[in-house]
């Protein structure tokens, strides 16, 4: 396996675990904490997934860079194209619903519930996919 490959399969998985703990594990849990009120947990959760998605854009800018300097096949291109494009979705399109919903609860209004979770929660499960596939066929791929 080339020294890029080697990073690419690395940023993946570290990648794919922090999305698994965040958005599947911590994400409904903290709300589960005692005296965590919703105020609370949403400005935790926004804090957090700031982050994670700061993270996560600079994992592709790197694992594209790594595809661009030396393409693999086309399977591990496309997985990691689906990766990329459901996290743009996040970013560009479900995010700044959520944050208008979550910015009016911190304000103290009462906001209708949002179908947006569902929408961020459906892409994560692809992207998800996408990156356990891509990390894959690169780590066993080239043998």
């Amino acid at each position: 396996m080339s020294a890029g490959a080697g990073v690419a399969v690395a940023i993946t998985f570290v990648w794919l675990g922090m999305v698994l703990a965040i958005s599947f594990l911590e994400a409904p849990l903290k709300f589960r904490a005692p005296n965590v009120t919703r105020q609370i947990g949403l400005g935790i959760g926004r804090l957090i997934f700031q982050a994670l998605n700061s993270l996560e854009v600079a994992f592709a800018v790197v694992v594209a860079a790594i595809i661009l300097a030396n393409p693999p096949p086309a399977n591990v291109i496309t997985a990691f194209l689906i990766a990329f494009a459901m996290l743009a979705t996040q970013l560009l399109g479900v995010r700044p619903v959520l944050s208008r919903r979550s910015d009016k609860v911190l304000a103290g209004l009462d906001a209708p519930r949002s179908r947006g979770h569902y929408a961020y929660v459906g892409l994560e499960v692809i992207k998800v996919i996408a990156l356990t596939v891509g990390g894959l066929l690169i780590l066993f791929g080239e043998r």
